[in-house]
This record gives C-alpha cells, structure tokens and sequence, in this order.
C-alpha cells in the first residue's frame, strides 16, 4: 500500500466519522394508547433501544377491564 493511499483512506475514515458525529439524533417514538379514557391505572409495556446512531422507544397501553 503506497503512503498516499493510506493518507487518501484515512482522510475517508475521517470524513466518515465527522459525518456521523456531526448528523442529529435520529430517534424514533412509537406509542400505542388502547387503555379505556376513564381508567386511571392502564397496563403498560415500554421499551427503548438505543444503538448509538438509531434509538427507538415504544409505549403500549391497554386497560385490565374490558367494558362490555
């Protein structure tokens, strides 16, 4: 590998890693809301993933009773 290939790929490299430093937060917030209006204590599962440059969160709600 001659030295100004390896210049040329470093330069990439870091070209690269300035790019994803410098990109927003890239997040997604998905929410589920299925509980009853007058229900003061819904079910619930959240969960949130973050993988460095995606994150995710999800929220799920339902009520315990059922009206019939």
């Amino acid at each position: 590998m001659t030295k100004r290939f390896r210049t040329l790929m470093l330069a990439g490299l870091a070209g690269v890693a300035l790019i994803a430093v410098a990109a927003p937060s890239h997040h997604a917030n998905i929410t589920i809301l299925t509980h009853q209006e007058n229900d003061r204590t819904p079910q619930r599962v959240r969960a949130a993933v973050d993988l460095g440059l995606v994150g995710f969160s999800f929220l799920l709600t339902w009520s315990k009773q059922l009206a019939h």
